[in-house]
């Protein structure tokens, strides 16, 4: 009788575990929040040519010249540093045309992503100077969104004081540690 038992709550917890979810129709959550089924494609061969001429390849060549590598950010001159003063997060004025060249390249190219990066001088404590960086990426962050820049595009991050740009303990290391860097990708 127990065998008789134990083979039953085996058959039982097997059965369970069974799923009548197919594989092949996994549902996908798209960003509008709306449930997608995802259904494989039937491959199609290609057809045969019927003569040497047809023999000619699908394959569309990509025109070089035209395309622009989103992950160089704005050519030319343009700093991809923005650089503060001691214990602020306010952008100088100095810096507004280099935020606009970072502006009018992620208006021009939809697709292109940017993360800034904020960044203190080693004064102060972690998480102070955590705190102080996020505030810097934030305040470019949100010029970028003033200036049109769609909120997608652009992901703000604080190191604080754990990457310094420059060495030292005087006055000019840092004014370079303190900033918020533009990294496309």
């Amino acid at each position: 009788m127990k065998k008789f038992f134990s083979l039953f709550a085996l058959v039982l917890l097997l059965s369970a575990c069974a799923s009548g979810v197919k594989l092949s129709d996994v549902p996908v959550e798209d960003k509008s929040g709306a449930s997608v089924s995802v259904a494989p494609e039937p491959v199609k061969p290609a057809p045969e040519p019927t003569s040497p001429n047809e023999a000619k390849s699908a394959v569309v060549p990509v025109d070089t010249a035209s395309s622009v590598n989103l992950s160089a950010g704005p050519g030319g001159n343009v700093s991809k540093v923005i650089f503060f003063d001691y214990d602020s997060y306010s952008v100088k004025p100095e810096f507004q045309s280099t935020i606009d060249a970072h502006a009018q390249f992620l208006k021009a190219n939809p697709r292109a992503k940017v993360s800034l990066e904020g960044h203190t001088d080693e004064r102060g404590g972690r998480e102070y100077n955590l705190a102080l960086g996020q505030k810097r990426a934030d305040a470019v962050r949100q010029t970028l969104s003033l200036l049109g820049v769609a909120e997608s595009q652009v992901e703000s991050v604080s190191f604080g004081k754990e990457k310094p740009a420059a060495q030292g303990a005087d006055e000019g290391a840092f004014a370079k540690n303190r900033r918020a860097e533009f990294f496309y990708r």
